[in-house]
C-alpha cells in the first residue's frame, strides 16, 4: 500500500488578484489586513518544485552533498601541521572527539566548537578516536588514516561506514588494538571479513548490525579469524539453528490409523 502522501502533487503558487494562494491545496490563503505573513515551508518549495519526487530527490542530492564536504581531504593541513593535526581536525570538524597521547579528551561543544589548542600537540601521536554519530565514509577515511599510531577507533551508529570501508583499515594494522561498529547498519559479514588484516585486535564490537543475517555465526567466524581478539556485543546462540524446526501439524487433515 502506498503512502499518503505518495500521490500528493504540488503545483506552483498561483496569484489571484491580491491573493496568493496553493491551488489543490485548501484554496488560497489570503492575508489578514496589512499585516505580512511570512510563508510556510510547503509555500516556499512550490516555487521550485512540482511534485514530492522531484522534492524528495532535491534532498537527498543536498545531503550527500553535505556528506561530500564533510569528508573532503585535509591534505593541506597535513602540510602545514602534520598527520596528527590534519587527523584530529578533520575529527573534531566531524563532530568527534580525538585524544593525543598522555592528553585529555578534546571535544567539541553542542554548537560544534572546539578548543585550537590542539594544534599544539601536532607532533604528539593520536592514541584514540572517538566518531559515533559521524557522517565519516569511504572518502573521509584517506584523513583518518592519517593517523598510523591510533589504538582505540569508535565507529559507533556511523550511517555511512560500509563494507568498503572497512576493507580499508589494513593501513592500521600495526596500532589499531580497539574498535567498534556497533549499530552501523550498512556493515556486512562481508565487511567484518576485511578486518584479518587487524592482526594486533583485541577487542571488537559488532553489536546491533542489521546487515549481518546471521550474527551468532558471523561471531564464532570473526573469532576463528581474530583468535587474540575479544568478539562482543553478540549472543554465541543468536541465529544459530540447533536442529530442523520442527513442521506443525495440520489438524484438519485425518490422523492416519
Amino acid at each position: 500500500m502506498a503512502a499518503p502522501w505518495a500521490s500528493l502533487r504540488l503545483v506552483a503558487p498561483m496569484w489571484n488578484g491580491r491573493i496568493r494562494g496553493i491551488h489543490r491545496l485548501g484554496g488560497a490563503v489570503a492575508p489578514e489586513g496589512n499585516q505580512k505573513k511570512k510563508r510556510t515551508i510547503l509555500q516556499l518549495l512550490t516555487n521550485y518544485f512540482y511534485d514530492v519526487e522531484a522534492l524528495r530527490d532535491y534532498l537527498l542530492q543536498r545531503e550527500m552533498y553535505k556528506v561530500h564536504e564533510k569528508n573532503r581531504s585535509f591534505t593541506w593541513l597535513e602540510k602545514q601541521h602534520g598527520p596528527y593535526g590534519a587527523g584530529a581536525f578533520f575529527i573534531l570538524k566531524q563532530g568527534g572527539a580525538v585524544k593525543f597521547r598522555d592528553k585529555e579528551w578534546i571535544r567539541p561543544d553542542k554548537y560544534g566548537h572546539f578548543s585550537q589548542e590542539f594544534w599544539n600537540f601536532c607532533v604528539v601521536p593520536v592514541e584514540a578516536v572517538d566518531a559515533s554519530d559521524c557522517d565519516i565514509n569511504y572518502e573521509g577515511l584517506d584523513n583518518l588514516l592519517l593517523l598510523k599510531e591510533l589504538q582505540s577507533l569508535s565507529l559507533q551508529r556511523c550511517s555511512h561506514v560500509d563494507d568498503w570501508c572497512l576493507s580499508r583499515l589494513y593501513p592500521l594494522a600495526d596500532s589499531l588494538q580497539e574498535l567498534s561498529l556497533a549499530g552501523c547498519p550498512r556493515v556486512s559479514e562481508r565487511g567484518l571479513a576485511c578486518l584479518h588484516h587487524l592482526r594486533n585486535l583485541r577487542r571488537l564490537d559488532i553489536s546491533d548490525l542489521p546487515a549481518v543475517s546471521n550474527p551468532g555465526l558471523t561471531q564464532i567466524l570473526v573469532e576463528e579469524m581474530l583468535p587474540n581478539c575479544e568478539v562482543v556485543g553478540v549472543d554465541w546462540a543468536e541465529g544459530l539453528k540447533s536442529g530442523p524446526e520442527e513442521q506443525p501439524q495440520d489438524t484438519a487433515s485425518p490422523v492416519p490409523a
